[in-house]
């Protein structure tokens, strides 16, 4: 499977990762901590919204390879540094690291299954994230409740049907299947949060 991601694809995925995970490590530490909690956050972060980030783009790589079409996810620099600057400066992350972009004529059939294979994993990865925040304890429950809550986030966030988003798409060729993944997405969003 590795040798289906080339490696200019390997690398931006890498530096996408390690962004938005200093992105929001830097939520975390804002007021300050020591080097333990330091480490605790960005690995927490490399963790949580890394796997979420980088699952959800090969999810929508892997997804479009099986229609035959080619794909791949492009890095987007200035959206990295803004997501960097943002939450160092003003406490917030939006983080929109770049897209998969898919080469070919996909109908919107296939389109739509695509573009719902990004949110359907992250959706999937608040089973385990769940069980590890209601099972676990102590720091594992932190890392589940957080877990949680950026997969909910991130499946709520590109459902949204606008833009290039995928709810766009998802919708276009199935309102149904838009309201279960956006409803799914969103309670799941809610539940974490209360």
């Amino acid at each position: 499977m590795l040798e289906r991601i080339p490696p200019r694809e390997r690398r931006d995925l890498l530096i996408a990762w390690l962004a938005i995970s200093i992105a929001f490590t830097l939520i975390y530490i804002r007021g300050g901590v020591n080097i333990a909690e330091l480490v605790f956050f960005f690995v927490m972060s490399l963790l949580t919204v890394g796997v979420a980030f980088v699952l959800h783009e090969l999810a929508h790589k892997f997804s479009a390879m099986r229609y035959g079409y080619w794909a791949e996810f492009q890095k987007d620099n200035q959206m990295l540094l803004v997501a960097v600057l943002m939450a160092a400066l003003v406490g917030i992350v939006f983080a929109a690291p770049g897209a998969t972009y898919i080469y070919g004529n996909a109908t919107r059939t296939e389109n739509g299954r695509i573009s719902a294979a990004g949110p359907v994993t992250n959706l999937l990865l608040c089973i385990p994230f769940a069980a590890l925040w209601v099972l676990g304890g102590g720091l594992l429950a932190v890392v589940g409740l957080v877990g949680l809550r950026v997969n909910a986030m991130i499946a709520t966030f590109n459902m949204l049907p606008i833009s290039v988003l995928d709810g766009r798409k998802v919708l276009a060729w199935k309102p149904a299947v838009f309201a279960v993944l956006m409803v799914a997405s969103l309670g799941i969003l809610i539940w974490s949060l209360l």
